[in-house]
């Protein structure tokens, strides 16, 4: 008898289980079917129940699992895979760009640019209050600071306040105007220390360019005006359509305690920095956050171990807001690689300056703040662009783990420069490497405003995907939007390619679409430490799918740019499909 009761327990429960599989409400087949796990060849068919993956197989074995109430969509072998996850980006904040006057990183000859802003204003989308403000400017136009303010400065703009935001957010340009009203004056920039003067462009007399970088730029962003709550809700509206179009169903919102005007170079948090957070809880709250949103709280480079208690408090005000978790925070290694500003720290000082940049971590305790943070169960997600900061980020990652070997999920981003030396650690360490390998291409930025200032030896491993592949690193795809664009097929096609206007950015470091594929899916949401619920098609799992126009495993690079998405479900409920 005692035998007997557990054979008849298992039968139960095989029938029980064979009753919950028949009951499967969504069923995707005759199609190919990338599920993002390991080892596991393409499959044809998904079978979803209540917003989960149910089944993943052959076209017979899912629709066994089909009833008379079951919704079936024919692929007619169109891909289907899991649903795209962006490591670093700044969602919100890049769709209220896009709401005003915006230059998408476009660069005109100076006449050409003066009467664009002077038709955007006209048409009325250049102002905040009274202040021409546009987004998205490349930094080609820094090199020209002066001629910038023969035109701006004088006649019509001679009392009217212009700002030029730059779209990597840590430069920009003011015009005299504007650095009046701000009291940013030859006496002021005198004043300061060498480090923050450095970051306000002048000339030998003090007197300001009107290019700003890092701190200095801070000084003027704080100051625009600010949107009204209704339109950063809107904002955030945008964000998640716009996501969601691309195939994207979530994401690493990298500082999502800091506001538009905030300075995230050197942000000092308070218990009152919700930043965009109150966004996703309006949006969770009405039904309209069709993505996972990972919340990286932003902290100072040199905060010790007791202010992480001030994040604490913020993240436990949105505990329980659905689609958002917290993972941990963000912290600045550095700035940018681009001249002029080259505030990234580099191991071989720039050639102009003879300086090695800002490391913004301390790194005789950054590893100390790394512990704490581990302690609290959150990862640390640093923007490092040089190698010097990749370098201190891994040694206070190191610190930690020979405390406590576990490996913990911490993650690098943007990579622009990384020494050889580095490539085994991230494995040695369980670090993801989150790249924007849109990047990786010849243009102005990497062959004009970067290759003329660093060593030849650092400027071959720039953005080196194929070298961090190659020894074990686990590779997360990443936009950094509104930096640049969050089409993750633009990225990836990117990545094999790394073809740009000047030419190709060294092709030894390509890695190929299959590896990106995995980069956005399943080693992304590792990055956001979702990788039990999304990531991957598996039982169990939610039921985040994109269906696409063509065969990404077959088409040119070029036509794998060019993919559309034709349906896009969160949680086995469609939430995109293009207008017909």
């Amino acid at each position: 008898m005692q035998r007997f009761i557990p054979s008849l327990l298992a039968t139960a429960m095989a029938f029980s289980s064979m009753e919950a599989m028949a009951a499967a409400d969504l069923l995707l087949f005759n199609g190919k079917v990338f599920t993002a796990e390991p080892g596991q060849p393409l499959a044809q068919a998904v079978a979803v129940e209540n917003g989960k993956i149910l089944k993943v197989g052959s076209d017979a074995e899912v629709k066994a699992l089909a009833d008379a109430d079951t919704q079936r969509i024919d692929l007619a072998g169109k891909v289907l895979m899991p649903g795209m996850i962006d490591t670093h980006s700044h969602p919100v904040i890049a769709a209220y760009d896009s709401m005003g006057s915006n230059l998408y990183d476009t660069v005109k000859p100076l006449p050409d640019l003066e009467q664009w802003i002077i038709a955007e204003d006209q048409a009325g989308h250049a102002r905040l209050a009274d202040v021409v403000s546009i987004a998205g400017v490349s930094s080609a136009y820094w090199e020209q600071s002066r001629e910038l303010g023969k035109i701006f400065n004088q006649g019509r703009w001679a009392d009217q306040p212009v700002v030029l935001n730059g779209i990597d957010g840590h430069t920009g340009w003011a015009n005299n105007a504007m650095l009046k009203r701000l009291k940013i004056d030859a006496a002021l920039v005198k004043s300061l220390p060498e480090k923050e003067r450095n970051y306000i462009g002048h000339a030998a007399d003090f007197t300001p360019t009107g290019y700003l970088s890092e701190n200095g730029w801070d000084r003027v962003r704080s100051q625009l005006p600010g949107p009204t709550e209704s339109v950063m809700l809107n904002a955030a509206r945008k964000a998640v359509k716009v996501n969601n179009q691309y195939g994207v169903t979530a994401w690493m919102d990298a500082a999502a305690n800091a506001g538009s005007g905030d300075s995230l170079f050197e942000l000092r948090p308070t218990e009152q920095s919700f930043g965009v957070l109150p966004l996703y809880r309006k949006l969770a709250e009405d039904g309209e956050l069709s993505a996972h949103v990972a919340a990286l709280l932003i902290t100072h480079p040199q905060s010790k171990p007791a202010d992480l208690q001030v994040l604490a408090k913020v993240m436990q005000q949105f505990e329980g807001v659905p689609n958002l978790t917290f993972p941990g925070i963000k912290i600045f290694a550095d700035g940018i690689l681009e001249f002029p500003g080259q505030t990234a720290a580099v191991i071989d000082p720039f050639k102009n300056s003879l300086k090695q940049g800002e490391l913004l971590i301390d790194p005789a305790h950054f590893g100390e703040l790394v512990v704490a943070a581990e302690k609290r169960d959150w990862i640390v997600h640093m923007h490092a662009v040089g190698d010097r900061a990749v370098r201190e980020s891994l040694n206070g990652f190191e610190y930690a783990r020979k405390l406590n070997p576990t490996p913990v999920p911490h993650s690098i981003s943007h990579l622009q420069l990384v020494n050889p030396k580095e490539f085994p650690r991230f494995k040695q360490l369980g670090v993801i490497a989150s790249m924007q390998l849109l990047w990786a291409t010849a243009e102005t930025y990497t062959e004009e405003l970067v290759k003329p200032y660093i060593s030849a030896f650092a400027y071959q491993y720039q953005y080196p995907a194929r070298s961090l592949h190659k020894a074990g690193a686990t590779i997360a795809g990443a936009s950094d939007w509104p930096v640049s664009s969050p089409n993750p097929w633009n990225a990836i096609a990117q990545a094999s390619t790394r073809k740009g206007p000047l030419g190709v950015l060294n092709s030894a470091e390509s890695i190929d679409r299959e590896s990106m594929f995995y980069a956005y899916t399943i080693n992304a949401a590792k990055a956001l430490r979702l990788e039990q619920q999304i990531g991957s098609l598996a039982p169990g799992k939610q039921a985040d799918l994109i269906v696409l126009d063509r065969d990404v495993f077959k088409v040119s690079d070029k036509e794998l740019s060019d993919t559309q998405v034709l349906q896009t479900f969160f949680a086995g409920k469609q939430v995109y499909a293009p207008a017909s």
